[in-house]
Order: structure tokens, then C-alpha cells, then sequence
């Protein structure tokens, strides 16, 4: 860390009823009295008028608090001036501090310098950043979940175990009377692959709850007039989409943001796909057929009214998705020429669309009731993945050193996934995406 005294503005852009500046680092103190023109006690709201040292022009007026390190956000001094939410007020005090010596914050360095300082591991310290981006209400109580350390608590006694294994591996390969081409893995493996087992079905726990911290694509595909726009509109609750009795009304891409079991979900439109040559409709098939290769989970949208209608058979086999009959409303008699198990809903009516919600979850391994309890990163699950594969290549026929490398190299796994090993080129990465003031 470089030592210098931060600033910036820590609320949202745009105006607003309070805005707030703030500072961390050595001077923060010093800085504040300049402006403030007193010495804040700590952890007390100073009620000031906030001036210019360097003409004595009145800026603002607010409070000023202070927050002495090692016990602040950031383990360092950390003073906030908390005024009027106006941008020119706000830039004003971030330029007067500038002016006395502090530094413009980049991206995300006040959370870095927590995490440096040891307020925080490192998955605590993204968590941050997903707390701020929660879509929903449930994405928010799973960030919330990572910033108290779940993750770390759920890792530490596999990773205490880990290290356990590795010392008596070492201490018997460094002063026991075996050698290099000894069974001593022999007597580790069993443990070794009950670790992994644990950390598989970590894995296993945590995957799915991606999707609720980045969110779904969910892709509508049918043949013309299936009700997929309806359908987009119904779980919207608004008329994003045109719907007519006309098919093929839709001919290009369309998006809507939902929530669905608390997973934020992007919703898909597309054109109807069926044989045509039109080349407007044509493109619009191409377009609905990328629509679906990208996406998550991809709707079938089948109508119960024309049953034969369906959707070419040129979309990727292993293509992930659900049938869905629509038009229940319209086709009462003929819901008996589907299986008993299929989704039957009706778009116009929204008969069926609680359980379509069900499914959705469930398919992706999202029930309502289950999740993982804590956000995760796709750096998170890469970490898990290789300390289970290391421990899995521990076999009684390993030789011993080799089997102490595999057990170093788990236990560096999930160093790294807390950050508790070497991290400068991760750490850039990482604070990259955090906004400017946190």
C-alpha cells in the first residue's frame, strides 16, 4: 500500500438529499480539520460548516465524523463530511482535500485497503460488491451472508484438515525413517478423498446459486403465435411485448428484466421460428436461434391449440430446457394429448404460472427453499475444483512427496480463494469493478 490519504465521493452520482465524501489514510485526520476547523472526536457527528482552506469560502454545511484505524472500514484513519447531495458541493470538498494533499480513490480501493489491512478476507471483500449489486431481495441476504465470512467459516475446517495431513506427510517424509518410494500416501489417501468429497459436494451445493448472483437468461422459443410475447408480458407484469393474433408479430430480439424465486432473470423474446423465406423473418430466426444457444434455460413454448406446430430440430441437442403447453384457456379438451406430468399454462389467463416458476428454479437446482446461503464467484468454484482435484490424485500408490505437493497445492487452492497468499495480480482484477468511494 502506498500510504497516501484517499478521497472520494462515497454516494451514488446525481443529486440527492445527502451526499457523502470520504477519506482514508494517514492525514485524514489532519485534512478534516482544516475543513471542518475542529478536531473530531471519534465515532461523534460534529454538526460544521465546511470551508475552502484555501480562500476560506464556504463549501457546505453537514456533519463530519471520525473513525480512528485500525477499528474503520478500512483498518486506517477514516473521515466522512456528510453535506448536501448536490455534484458541484460534493466535487467542491473531494478538490479542496486534493488540494491539501489527498488522492482521488480509484475503483473499489477502500474495500482493497480493508482486505489489506485484514478487516476482511478476500471473499468478504467481493461480497461488498455484490451486496451493492443485489437485483434482489434474496441475491442481498446471500451477499450479506459472505461479507459476516460464511464462506470462510464453511472452509476452514477442511482447510485446517488439509493442513494437518500435509504436516504429518512432510514430518514423516523430513524425519521419520520411511523414504521417498515409501506407502506413507497409503495411510493419507482414504482422508484425502473424504476431503474431496466434501469439498465435491460444497461444489455441488454452490453452483447453482450463480445464477442468483448473476443472474439467468431465460430464452422464449416457439413456432409463430405460441404466446411467447404474452407469456414475456405475464412474467414482466407489463406490456413490454406487442401481442397480436397476427403470427409472426414479433420478428426481433426482445428483453425484460424479472425476478423469479428471487433470481434475477433476463427474459428473451424471439421470433417465431418455422419454415419461411422471408429474409426480414429469416434474420429474426437466426436471431432467436443464437438467443437460445446462449442462454441458460430455454422456454419450449408449445400450443395447445395446434399441437403439431413445432420448433425445427436444428437447435443444439443438449440444449437446456423446458416444453411448455400455452393456451389452456383455449384448448381445455385437448390437454388430454399431453403427457400428465407437462407444463400447461395459459399466458392470457396466468393459470399455471406458479408452478412454471417452480420448474424453472428446480431445473436449474433452485428450489425456493434451498440455496447455497452465501454469494459465489466463478473464481470461488474454480478455487473448490482444484483443491478437490488435487486431493483426488492421492492414491496409496502416490509416492510420498508428490502426495505432500498434491496437499500443498488443495491447500494453496483455497488460500487463494480467501486471498491469503500471494494476490497483487488478483487484487487489480477484482477492485476493478468495485464504484469509485467504496
Amino acid at each position: 500500500m502506498d500510504g497516501d490519504t484517499i478521497v472520494a465521493v462515497a454516494t451514488p452520482p446525481g443529486s440527492g438529499g445527502i451526499g457523502v465524501v470520504r477519506l482514508s489514510g494517514p492525514d485524514a485526520a489532519a485534512l478534516a480539520r482544516r475543513i471542518a476547523g475542529l478536531d473530531p472526536r471519534p465515532r461523534h457527528a460534529h454538526y460544521v460548516r465546511l470551508q475552502d482552506p484555501a480562500d476560506d469560502a464556504l463549501i457546505d454545511d453537514g456533519l463530519v465524523l471520525f473513525f480512528p484505524g485500525p477499528r474503520s472500514y478500512t483498518g486506517e484513519d477514516v473521515v466522512e463530511f456528510q453535506g448536501h447531495g448536490s455534484p458541484v458541493l460534493l466535487e467542491r470538498l473531494v478538490a479542496a482535500c486534493v488540494a491539501l494533499g489527498a488522492r482521488r480513490a480509484r475503483p473499489g480501493e477502500y474495500t482493497e485497503r480493508a482486505f489489506l489491512n485484514g478487516r476482511m478476507d478476500l471473499a468478504q471483500a467481493e461480497a461488498v460488491a455484490d451486496l451493492i449489486h443485489a437485483q434482489t431481495e434474496r441475491a442481498a441476504r446471500r451477499a450479506r451472508s459472505s461479507l459476516d465470512g460464511a464462506l470462510a467459516a464453511e472452509l476452514q475446517p477442511v482447510s485446517r484438515r488439509i493442513r494437518d495431513l500435509r504436516v504429518h506427510m512432510e514430518a514423516e517424509l523430513d524425519f521419520g525413517e520411511t523414504d521417498l518410494e515409501s506407502d506413507v500416501a497409503g495411510t493419507l489417501a482414504p482422508a484425502a478423498a473424504e476431503l474431496a468429497a466434501q469439498i465435491r459436494a460444497l461444489i455441488e451445493r454452490l453452483r447453482p446459486g450463480r445464477y442468483l448472483d448473476r443472474g439467468l437468461r431465460l430464452a422464449l422459443l416457439g413456432p409463430p403465435n405460441a404466446g411467447k410475447s404474452s407469456l414475456m408480458n405475464r412474467l414482466a407484469e407489463d406490456e413490454v411485448a406487442i401481442v397480436t393474433d397476427r403470427p409472426g408479430t414479433t420478428r426481433d430480439v426482445l428483453r425484460a428484466p424479472v425476478a423469479i424465486h428471487g433470481i434475477p432473470v433476463e427474459v428473451v423474446d424471439t421470433a417465431g421460428l418455422h419454415g419461411s423465406e422471408d429474409p426480414v423473418e429469416r434474420i429474426g430466426m437466426e436471431r432467436a436461434r443464437e438467443a437460445g444457444r446462449t442462454a441458460d434455460l430455454v422456454l419450449e413454448l408449445r400450443d395447445l391449440t395446434d399441437p403439431d406446430a413445432g420448433i425445427p430440430q436444428d437447435l443444439p441437442a443438449d440444449l437446456p430446457r423446458l416444453v411448455v403447453w400455452n393456451k389452456s384457456d383455449l384448448a381445455d379438451d385437448r390437454q388430454g394429448s399431453v403427457s400428465a406430468d407437462a407444463l400447461v399454462i395459459s399466458a392470457r389467463t396466468g393459470e399455471g404460472l406458479d408452478a412454471l416458476r417452480d420448474a424453472i428454479a428446480a431445473r436449474l437446482g433452485l428450489a425456493p427453499e434451498t440455496d447455497g446461503g452465501f454469494s459465489v464467484r466463478a473464481r470461488h468454484l474454480d478455487g473448490l475444483v482444484a483443491a478437490a482435484s488435487a486431493l483426488e490424485r492421492i492414491d496409496p500408490a502416490l509416492p510420498g512427496d508428490l502426495a505432500a505437493e498434491e496437499l500443498r497445492s488443495a491447500e494453496q487452492a483455497l488460500d487463494a480463494l480467501l486471498g491469503r497468499q500471494d494476490h497483487e495480480a488478483l487484487l487489480g482484477e477484482i477492485f476493478a469493478g468495485f464504484c469509485i468511494g467504496k
